[in-house]
């Protein structure tokens, strides 16, 4: 089981990043836009730079609904890898079974 904190902290990074991704979005559509004037490219620049680096979606880290575990993730059913052997050894994971051959 993670540390409450870490688990906590991950929550907190996921609401910035849903709050600002509209803001975002507008501010780097203008940074690409090779039509934009420099002067409004540099604005753009400096509002999203005091957006701050968790409203950005790479800060955020996929981590196990269960157990909060970091590393061992499986992106299709969102649970570790430990997780996802047990709970498909009970077969409460629709679809998994275990390989014999």
């Amino acid at each position: 089981m993670a540390k409450k904190s870490l688990i906590a902290k991950e929550e907190h990074r996921r609401r910035k990043v849903e709050l600002a991704a509209d803001r975002r979005a507008e501010l780097t559509k203008i940074i690409r836009d090779p039509e934009a004037d420099i002067d409004d490219k540099d604005a753009a620049y400096l509002k999203l730079a005091k957006l701050g680096n968790n409203s950005s979606k790479v800060r955020l880290h996929l981590r196990c609904a269960i157990t909060g575990r970091s590393r061992g993730n499986y992106r299709r059913f969102g649970i570790c890898r430990n997780k996802f052997r047990e709970l498909a050894l009970l077969g409460q994971i629709p679809g998994v079974r275990k390989a014999s051959w």
